[in-house]
């Protein structure tokens, strides 16, 4: 593929400062069972469950199992086919343009031709979807995606991986967010976006496909990776620990002198965290385990398709016993400084889940919530029976002020614990 040798080239004239963001070696039981939770993931194949970075991940490292990665990728292929179909499954919504772009991904890493009828209507589509993002960022930059900068980032360099135009004028609203600091989550510097748009400007710089923005990309990248430096935290972590991946895959396609110590503080700090159970979440975890092999998304470029490797087969879950002790949490509902909307404590078995309390209290009454399913995870998107108007969400805190990192199906309160759901603006 010529392009596949563009970026080749393009990587090699960077020459040994390639090397300059290094993580200390990881150990092959920790990474190992890093494998294993994602193989474990691949086994759930409801159209719920299906996310196609868990495969993204896998194929970026060594040691996926073949047969597990053909019916994942088919059952995947089958998802996305129908959704965007004349006739798509009742009550099955479409995709985003994230998950439309992180599907066009594990196409790549299955080594499928995306050049078929049903695979350009999908290449189509997610280039349909960028232009609605664009319209709604507007010609002064004033307005915001219908997405986030996050998905439109990823869509490009999805697109851009696959070798396919992205119009100049569609590049320019990533570029202009990027120079402006635009990046934002929750009126915080997203490092998972800043991250993501890297990566994108690394391939668009290899592509040659808008050679007339060239210098404002290769200024763009900069400032983007001295951003992601500047965020790094006194933990070790560039912005967050779940953010950390991305942002060192970032770093790893473009590579300065100032990343190379920063790479090994936060790829220690990052390496701790797997080993004490910290990623449970698949999307990090599958963003995690390509760094751990010295690998990115731009790697997918290089993939043998013809690598024939050992199958690996996901060791069974262990079930909860029946003699668990129970643990207490204390859950409160707050929307506004003063407003307290429910404040109770549960008994769960130790090990729950946030969700899981959420789901016992509304067993028991006086509580209601909901959810809407996402790549990460269940959001919450009503408590109480009060949805978040706009800019608003419900933050999640241990009491007093400590904002949760992971979400309800992940985080696990510890004895005693208050989480607060509060309304929050942003």
């Amino acid at each position: 593929m010529e392009f596949s040798v563009k970026l080749l080239v393009f990587l090699s004239c960077l020459g040994p400062s390639t090397q300059l963001c290094e993580i200390p070696p990881a150990n092959s039981n920790v990474v190992g069972r890093a494998t294993q939770q994602l193989l474990r993931w691949m086994d759930r194949r409801s159209p719920s469950d299906l996310n196609p970075s868990i495969y993204v991940g896998l194929r970026l490292s060594n040691q996926p199992s073949l047969d597990q990665d053909e019916l994942y990728l088919n059952s995947l292929m089958i998802h996305y086919q129908q959704s965007f179909s004349s006739h798509p499954p009742v009550e099955q919504p479409k995709p985003s343009t994230g998950q439309l772009a992180l599907y066009l991904l594990a196409v790549r890493g299955g080594c499928k031709d995306i050049g078929t009828r049903k695979g350009n209507t999908l290449v189509t589509q997610l280039k349909r979807y960028l232009e609605e993002e664009k319209h709604q960022i507007g010609h002064e930059h004033m307005g915001h995606p219908l997405t986030s900068y996050y998905q439109y980032g990823l869509a490009i360099l999805a697109l851009c991986v696959h070798d396919k135009k992205v119009p100049g004028h569609v590049v320019e609203k990533l570029l202009y967010a990027a120079e402006n600091d635009l990046f934002l989550h929750r009126n915080q510097f997203s490092v998972d976006t800043a991250a993501v748009a890297s990566l994108a400007f690394t391939c668009l710089q290899a592509s040659d496909l808008n050679a007339g923005l060239d210098s404002r990309i290769f200024r763009a990248s900069k400032h983007l990776r001295d951003k992601i430096l500047e965020n790094e935290t006194p933990e070790g972590y560039f912005g967050n620990l779940y953010s950390s991946p991305l942002a060192l895959q970032a770093l790893m396609e473009a590579p300065s002198p100032e990343s190379e110590l920063a790479c090994l503080r936060v790829g220690d700090a990052v390496l701790k965290g797997l080993q004490a159970g910290a990623f449970q979440n698949p999307m990090p975890l599958s963003q995690l385990l390509p760094v751990l092999h010295r690998r990115t998304y731009l790697s997918l470029m290089q993939l043998d398709c013809n690598d024939e490797r050992s199958v690996l087969e996901a060791e069974p879950t262990v079930p909860l016993t029946q003699d668990q002790r129970n643990i207490e949490v204390w859950l409160r509902v707050q929307t506004g400084k003063f407003l307290i909307l429910h404040d109770r404590q549960y008994l769960v078995p130790e090990g729950a889940t946030l969700e899981d309390v959420l789901k016992k209290a509304q067993e028991e009454g006086w509580f209601t919530y909901q959810t809407e399913t996402t790549l990460s995870g269940p959001l919450l998107t009503s408590v109480m029976g009060v949805r978040p108007g706009e800019r608003q969400y419900w933050q999640l805190l241990r009491v007093p002020d400590t904002p949760l990192q992971q979400g309800i199906a992940n985080y696990r309160p510890h004895n005693g614990e208050t989480i607060l759901l509060s309304l929050a603006s942003w």
